[in-house]
This record gives structure tokens, C-alpha cells and sequence, in this order.
């Protein structure tokens, strides 16, 4: 433990991770990968919160465009957060990773109520949290509602997986030739609009400093790397 650089981390993972190559649902290959993935920090001690995004099930501005009330749409994306976060526990302790799920949305059928001292109190007693329902309000983002726990519970580090290798200064399904940059300020982010978090959540994390790293979780190992400190993907930090 003591050769990590981060002690505390929160791991924001989009619904898309999860469906691997269908546009749809939940690939079970895929999201026993990851948990292997989150296994192996684990194993070293780390303390780790997770957030999850829903769009493999439903996504809120979709269902906008579609003609439904925002609220509503949101609230059902919310929902879609809880499925998966509950099939993630499900692999995780398969895996023997105590995990549990914190929803912002009250169901104390199938997970806990969200509260800020029992979330800390889990990650003292290296226990995985996942963190549903995103904020419980709609109008927010998933990628809010990883800022806004990470800042709750202490986090050192927002680590966000995604399908690329790190930030880029235009699509790199879409144009080859882009670039990746290895670091970024806060206000690079915001002034270039660049697709790292949604504005609401860069914005919380500059006014706090807390740094992110946006990485490939595809790479096998690089969660547990980026957990020493080694360069992977794309940090944003500190403005120069």
C-alpha cells in the first residue's frame, strides 16, 4: 500500500463500457473483465468508489429527443445506473470484493440510501462503494455525480475509464490523425470544449483541485498502473 501513489480513488465508468461491442445491455465478458480489473486494486489496499452511467440501458437526453419530459427522462436513466451498478456488485463478489451499493434514490429493497459518513465508513473498512442514481436530481450528469462524490468522500483522484486511450482534440473513431494530449490544465478543458467531463463537473473539480486521468480500461492493467502514479491516458490537473 505504501508504494501507491493514490490511497482513495474514485473510478467513473460509462454505461457504453459495459455493453463492449453490442449497443445494447450488459456483456457479461465485459463486465467480469472490469471487475477483475477493479479486483486486482483492490487486492492492494486501495480504497475505491465507483460510479456508473446508464446509457447501455437508457440515457435521459435520448429520451428528450424523443419527445419525453426531461425530468422523467432523467429519472429513468437514473434507474438504469442502478441496474448495472447492481450487476457489477454481482461480479465483484464473485471475485470475494465486499461491494456496496449506495443508491441517491431510496430502495432499501436492493441497495443502501446514500450517506455521506456510512459511504466513508465503508471505504475505511475497505469495502468497494458504487454509487447509483447519480446525483438524485435530474438535469445532472453521471460525470457530476463522480465529481461531486469524489469531493464527498476525499477522494485523491477521479480515474475515468473509457473506450480511447486518453483526451484527444477530436474524435479518434472519426479522424486518425488526432491527437492525444498527455496533460491538460482545468481551463484547457473548458475553453477548448474538450469531451473529458461535462462542463458542471470540470468546474467542480478545478474549484476543488482534484485531478482526473482519463485512461483506456480496455488496456489490461492500466487501472492498477495508473494507481502507482505511472503516465497513462490523459491527466487534467492544476491550471499553469
Amino acid at each position: 500500500m505504501s508504494d501507491v501513489k493514490y490511497n482513495r480513488v474514485l473510478l467513473k465508468l460509462s454505461g457504453e463500457a459495459l455493453a463492449g461491442e453490442k449497443s445494447f445491455g450488459i456483456s457479461p465478458d465485459i463486465i467480469d473483465r472490469i471487475a477483475l480489473e477493479i479486483k486486482a486494486v483492490y487486492d492492494l489496499g486501495v480504497e475505491i468508489a465507483i460510479v456508473l452511467g446508464g446509457g447501455n440501458i437508457f440515457r435521459g437526453i435520448a429520451g428528450t429527443a424523443q419527445g419525453m419530459d426531461r425530468s422523467t427522462s432523467d429519472y429513468m436513466g437514473m434507474l438504469a445506473t442502478v441496474i448495472n451498478s447492481l450487476a457489477l456488485q454481482t461480479c465483484l463478489e464473485k471475485l470475494n470484493v465486499y461491494t456496496r451499493v449506495m443508491s441517491a434514490i431510496e430502495m432499501h429493497q436492493v441497495c443502501e440510501p446514500y450517506i455521506r459518513r456510512r459511504a466513508v465508513r465503508h471505504l475505511e473498512k475497505k469495502r468497494v462503494i458504487i454509487f447509483a442514481a447519480g446525483t438524485g436530481n435530474p438535469y445532472f450528469t453521471t460525470d457530476t455525480a463522480a465529481s461531486l462524490r469524489a469531493m464527498e468522500v476525499g477522494a485523491d483522484i477521479i480515474m475515468k475509464a473509457t473506450r480511447v486511450d486518453g483526451v484527444y482534440d477530436s474524435d479518434p473513431m472519426l479522424n486518425p490523425k488526432a491527437k492525444m494530449f498527455k496533460e491538460l490544465s482545468y481551463l484547457d478543458v473548458l475553453q477548448r470544449d474538450l469531451k473529458v467531463m461535462d462542463s458542471t463537473s470540470i468546474s467542480m473539480c478545478r474549484d476543488n483541485n482534484l485531478p482526473i486521468v482519463v485512461f483506456n480500461l480496455n488496456s489490461p492493467g492500466i487501472f492498477k498502473r495508473a494507481i502507482f502514479g505511472e503516465q497513462v491516458g490523459t491527466l487534467v490537473g492544476r491550471d499553469k
